[in-house]
């Protein structure tokens, strides 16, 4: 991919532009942390994540999402992907062909499932807006999606209380097909529609979906860690067709530009390093702030990719002891009007990643993005402003811009922030792909309702 010379920005290729404001990254910091990633081997362990070698040595697993990425292209293996495309629509060839034999007009389709298996299929409904489509049908049909995440009981009754369970389909997406949420729900869901062919399982343990009396069922590899199933047959209904090899591919570009292009390698260890060097002078905590409507859940997905990757104690050989950076943000026009505020005055050391788009630079949306930032990272002097409305400025800011928002752009750019987080992991010694505070959590929680049945 093309990369352009631009005086303003860092980065600039053909999908995105980097611009970094008041940055506290010096070129001392930044060549003292690329001679660490040089001991750290880190174009090595590039190297071995993308070719499918053992990367997550505490549970001696690959890590496999770029495999996905790269079945789209013409090297890649593709037949997975075929058989998977072909399930989900068999699947919904014929639940639409029931539904308009049962005199509806429309279908729903619920999707279980929490964590990678919400997070991901929520933010491509919403940002790419391309779900299946049934195509062997007798007459158009109407397709609703929704999601069931949680434990509390009032979620599912909420969702569920203007359905009728005729013309309600379920996909549970489970990994592992354990989870704790996903099987009350899936409980509660058998109990609600009380016909199990309404079900399809999304899963890497299909013998515990057949458990379970499931007999539609997709597989996936077991080594694709749940905050990376966005790439995975976990999201095959909620983004397909030519709109999901786009997406496949951009995030495989990214794949190509970490090996072979030197500038875009340079824009990756830049965020990473700059991560690095905000926590370490006590700016630990990070707002994401989405400028572009259909990526208002960008922020939530990006905060479970960091906070359960790098959420970790460090290496104890390393020299930086802070690791992970508490995550937050959301859709930027609404988080003007409610915690922009302490942003702007209070007394806390933040940090902010702003994103947006090219595309209409007369919007808004825009101009409140641009503006924001230079707000944020240089503030107002004190000639202009009284003092009980000076702002603070001296909040590091990252410019993300695309060039244009499109599916190829938005996987370059989630793979872009994939390595980010691999970058920061390899040079605090981590394993960014384990999660066993999840996992403590669910285990009390277990031994809790053991306790007090």
């Amino acid at each position: 991919m093309n990369t352009k010379v631009n005086p303003d920005y860092l980065f600039v290729n053909d999908m995105l532009q980097y611009k970094s404001l008041s940055s506290e990254l010096t070129n001392k910091n930044f060549k003292e942390l690329d001679s660490v990633a040089k001991k750290a081997k880190l174009k090595e362990k590039i190297d071995e994540l993308i070719c499918g070698e053992i990367v997550n040595k505490s549970e001696n697993q690959a890590a496999l999402h770029s495999s996905y990425r790269s079945s789209h292209t013409s090297e890649g293996d593709s037949n997975h992907l075929i058989a998977a495309e072909i399930k989900v629509e068999e699947f919904l060839n014929s639940s639409c062909n029931f539904c308009i034999a049962k005199g509806f007009d429309s279908i729903n389709i619920i999707n279980l499932g929490i964590g990678g298996s919400f997070e991901g299929p929520k933010l491509l409904l919403e940002s790419i807006n391309n779900p299946i489509e049934a195509k062997k049908i007798s007459k158009p049909i109407k397709i609703n999606f929704d999601f069931i995440t949680g434990s509390d009981p009032s979620e599912f009754y909420y969702k569920t209380n203007f359905l009728k369970p005729e013309n309600t389909f379920f996909i549970v997406s489970s990994k592992s097909f354990n989870t704790d949420e996903t099987i009350v729900n899936l409980k509660k869901a058998f109990k609600w529609s009380g016909n199990i062919s309404k079900f399809i399982a999304i899963t890497a343990n299909p013998d515990e979906a057949k458990r379970h009396g499931i007999k539609n069922i997709m597989s996936f590899d077991k080594e694709i860690g749940g905050r990376y199933s966005i790439w995975s047959p976990i999201t095959q209904f909620h983004l397909y067709g030519k709109k999901r090899s786009a997406f496949l591919k951009g995030g495989h570009q990214a794949d190509i530009d970490i090996i072979e292009n030197k500038d875009y390698l340079n824009f990756v260890k830049r965020l990473s390093f700059t991560d690095i060097i905000m926590n370490s002078k006590g700016r630990n905590v990070r707002t994401i702030l989405s400028y572009i409507w259909h990526l208002r859940s960008l922020p939530s997905y990006f905060q479970q990719l960091e906070m359960e990757s790098l959420g970790k104690h460090s290496n104890q050989n390393s020299s930086y002891k802070n690791t992970g950076q508490i995550i937050f943000g959301g859709y930027g026009p609404t988080a003007q009007h409610s915690y922009f505020q302490l942003l702007h005055q209070g007394t806390q050391n933040l940090c902010a990643d702003i994103i947006s788009t090219l595309e209409d630079k007369k919007s808004l949306a825009f101009a409140q993005a641009i503006t924001q930032s230079e707000l944020l990272a240089h503030g107002e002097s004190e000639t202009q402003l009284k003092n009980e409305s000076k702002i603070n400025g001296n909040v590091p800011v990252n410019l993300f811009l695309f060039k244009k928002f499109d599916a190829f752009n938005l996987g370059y750019l989630i793979a872009t922030w994939e390595y980010r987080t691999f970058v920061t992991a390899t040079i605090l010694g981590i394993n960014p792909f384990d999660q066993f505070g999840v996992n403590a959590g669910k285990i009390y929680t277990k031994k809790y309702l053991a306790n007090n049945d």
